[in-house]
């Protein structure tokens, strides 16, 4: 199939099946592998209501976020429509804030994957593997997108067939069906304390941990703006983020907290995934569970270079970035919005080298909260959106559920989560590092807008 610029001088290169295995994947990171084991050591078997809340939040995000970019499919996506719906200022702040997350994610996946390497190749310096990897990725998403979509597409498959395979393995053992299994049934839902062992203020804890474990499910509204008929995938992916979620965090979750009491040292230590794989007597669980966050970090980095080329590539085209990360090449991608991402991320990899640890820590503290308020900002949107296009007549195919009143109710529980947070010491420095980055783009923003409109103000005088 061939592929043909958009009106945006992007490729429609990413064919149906790698936006359908992108949106099925895209929530997949190794949090869910490894990560999830803090989660469970915190809440216990109650970390399910934190996976369940942080899940129902992100599939009613997911929904006015499709509303949108159904009616209006753009690279850009929730910046854009930030700053059609709130401001100027606000998608200009919300598109910075996410470009630095991913450009920050970017060293982070790439030293996570290295480090694996490292340990089945300890003559190779971590450092080396890091910068092989990242050159490697930013070579492939420099060429095509279609690069990105076939990268994705297999790793994507990889990570779904490995939780699907753990899945069944799983029941097979909760049934008593798996003959090399140590571990059987459901009683460690309640054996060691009850499913609330720790109240629900560790479940309320858990969930602001889980929320981020989500971030990323987005990028199918970024993606799809480059494929073939956008809105249908969009609308595709919105629907199916219910199941996917349900299917791999949830019942995932359940078989390790229903195989592995809660409080076992081994979850937080070696993560859950090994943890279950080993006391099910599966052979070479580490290695197993190696590869496959391998493959999970090596997508997240994949999807970092991706989602921060495009988003600087929006911002560019708005005039809200460098002119120069407008450029496309012949196949239509954007490459200096791919390098610029990539070359700031090798300088926050050099800054955690010979930087002060303080420095690094506060450049990673500084994106802590930003899931936070792209939901937010994705929310306050759609409230707008919606009544400028009713003011308008227009017809809304794809609609947010029980509107205006759901829409609301995430508001409020975004700033209730944000709030908490700020009282918690666990959270405390990366809402206010958030925050302190948060105002210094807010008032580029505010300072590039009143430059726009003493430029327009000037315009017309001299017309």
């Amino acid at each position: 199939m061939s592929s043909t610029p958009s009106s945006t001088g992007l490729e429609q290169g990413l064919k149906p099946r790698h936006v359908t295995m992108l949106s099925i994947a895209g929530v997949i990171g190794a949090g869910l592998f490894v990560g999830s084991g803090h989660a469970i050591a915190a809440a216990g078997p109650a970390v399910l209501l934190a996976y369940a809340a942080a899940g129902t939040l992100v599939v009613l995000v997911m929904r006015m976020l499709g509303e949108m970019a159904v009616a209006s499919p753009d690279t850009g996506s929730f910046s854009t429509y930030a700053d059609r719906a709130i401001g100027h200022w606000a998608g200009f702040t919300i598109g910075w804030l996410y470009w630095w997350f991913w450009v920050l994610v970017i060293p982070l996946e790439a030293n996570a994957a290295a480090t694996i390497l490292h340990a089945w190749f300890p003559g190779v310096d971590i450092w080396a593997f890091a910068l092989v990897i990242t050159m490697l990725l930013t070579v492939t998403n420099l060429f095509s997108v279609k690069n990105y979509g076939e990268f994705e597409f297999w790793f994507a498959l990889i990570k779904v067939l490995a939780i699907i395979g753990f899945i069944g393995l799983g029941l097979a053992a909760i049934f008593g069906f798996l003959p090399t299994s140590q571990v059987s049934g459901v009683t460690h839902l309640f054996d060691s304390g009850g499913f609330l062992p720790n109240g629900m203020g560790a479940v309320l804890g858990a969930i602001l941990t889980t929320m981020f474990s989500f971030m990323g499910t987005e990028i199918v509204t970024i993606a799809a703006a480059e494929s073939k008929d956008p809105g249908k995938q969009i609308s595709k992916a919105t629907n199916s983020v219910i199941w996917r979620i349900g299917l791999f965090y949830l019942v995932s979750i359940f078989i390790v907290v229903a195989l592995v009491p809660w409080n076992d040292p081994t979850l937080a230590n070696l993560g859950s995934y090994q943890t279950v794989l080993e006391r099910m007597g599966i052979p070479n669980a580490k290695m197993i569970v190696d590869i496959v966050v391998l493959v999970a970090v090596t997508s997240c980095l994949n999807s970092a270079l991706y989602t921060s080329s495009r988003m600087l590539f929006s911002l560019g085209k708005r005039g809200d970035a460098p002119a120069m990360s407008t450029r496309t090449n012949k196949s239509g991608t954007p490459y200096w919005a791919v390098m610029l991402s990539t070359g700031a991320a090798f300088l926050c990899t050099f800054a955690n080298y010979v930087a002060p640890a303080a420095v690094f820590e506060f450049l990673l503290a500084s994106s802590g909260a930003i899931a936070l308020l792209v939901y937010l900002v994705i929310a306050f949107s759609q409230l707008r959106m919606r009544k400028q296009r009713m003011a308008r007549g227009e017809k809304i195919v794809f609609s947010m559920w029980l509107f205006p009143g759901l829409t609301w109710a995430v508001i409020i529980f975004i700033v209730a989560a944000l709030t908490i947070m700020l009282f918690q010491e666990a959270h405390r420095v990366e809402i206010l590092a958030t925050g302190l980055l948060s105002l210094m783009v807010v008032a580029a923003g505010l300072l590039v807008s009143r430059r726009r409109k003493l430029e327009k103000r000037g315009a017309v005088v001299l017309n």
